[in-house]
This record gives structure tokens, sequence and C-alpha cells, in this order.
């Protein structure tokens, strides 16, 4: 405990605080500002250089904005219908391989019934094509069928060629 009376008054004094009054400043006086308006300066016609960002070089990076599926665009030419996968099988004899069985005249527009080569009979009209060197059926007839035909001659020039496929001819042999 003597210890405590002793360690009390050596602490006390230490918390006690201890201010020292600042002497109170004088108002500082303002510096006095003019009141003139500055002088508007006259703009010149020398041209102010700003310094210039270096150049970035953007060739060689991908557009970030580019779609990632690509859009097909329309040719203005339509491709060439290739003979082997897509051709009808009317396409894939010549023309002059066709025989003609029959003849369906007196409806809108005439008909005829056209066999190829392996013997299988195809219904046609005007307009449709045939034959390998892409032929169409201009005219159907009551005794035969009108092809025209275009083809590449030795020179490279489109010629047209009209091929005309007669109906059999019914012998007497038959008919009875």
């Amino acid at each position: 405990m003597l210890a405590l009376f002793i360690a009390v008054p050596l602490v006390f004094p230490g918390c006690k605080k201890k201010e020292v009054p600042q002497p109170a400043s004088a108002p500082q006086p303002k510096p006095v500002v003019n009141a003139t308006l500055p002088i508007q300066q006259q703009p010149s016609s020398a041209r102010v250089v700003l310094s210039a960002a270096p150049q970035l070089d953007f060739s060689s990076k991908k557009d970030p904005f580019k779609p990632l599926v690509a859009e097909k665009q329309p040719s203005a030419k339509p491709e060439a219908v290739s003979k082997t996968s897509e051709a009808l099988p009317l396409q894939s004899y010549d023309v002059n391989s066709f025989k003609v069985s029959g003849i369906i005249v007196g409806m809108k527009e005439n008909r005829a019934l056209i066999v190829d080569p392996a013997g299988k009979g195809y219904v046609v009209k005007s307009g449709m094509q045939i034959g390998n060197n892409d032929g169409r059926i201009s005219k159907i007839s009551a005794s035969a069928v009108e092809i025209v035909e275009q083809y590449r001659d030795e020179k490279g020039q489109s010629q047209k060629r009209t091929v005309k496929l007669t109906l059999a001819k019914k012998s007497k042999e038959t008919s009875r």
C-alpha cells in the first residue's frame, strides 16, 4: 500500500492538461483587388500545335464487332447446278435418246409422254428441262415435241439447236 501512495502522486500530475494560451492574432487586412477587367486578347492566326498522340496500328487485330457467323451474300448470278448430284433423271440423258410414246392435246396446255433409254416414262409439258445440255421443251404439237438446246461449240460460243422428237406411228399389227 505504501507503493500505492507513492505511485498515485507521481501518475496524476502527468495526466493534467497543460494548455498554453495562444495570443490572439489581429485580423490581417485583405489586399485591395483592382476593379478593372482584364483586356481581351485578339485572336491570333497562329496555329496552336498540340502534341500528337502515338499512332496505333490495328490492321493485324481482329475486329471485335464482326459477327462470328458470317452471312452468305446472295450472288448476282445463280450457281450452275452440278449435273451429277442434283440433276433430274430427264436431264441425265441426251435429247436424241428419248422416245415420244404419246401426246395429249386439247387441255389448257399440251402434254407428252416421253420414255428415257432405261424405259421409264415421264409426262412433260412446255417449259420443262430435258437432256444433259440444258434443253427446254419449247412446243408440243399433235405429232411432235420440239426441244431447244443450248450448247457451246469448239470456239466457246453459245449456240442453240432445235431437236424435234416425233410421235412413233402406229403399225397395223399392233392395232389388232
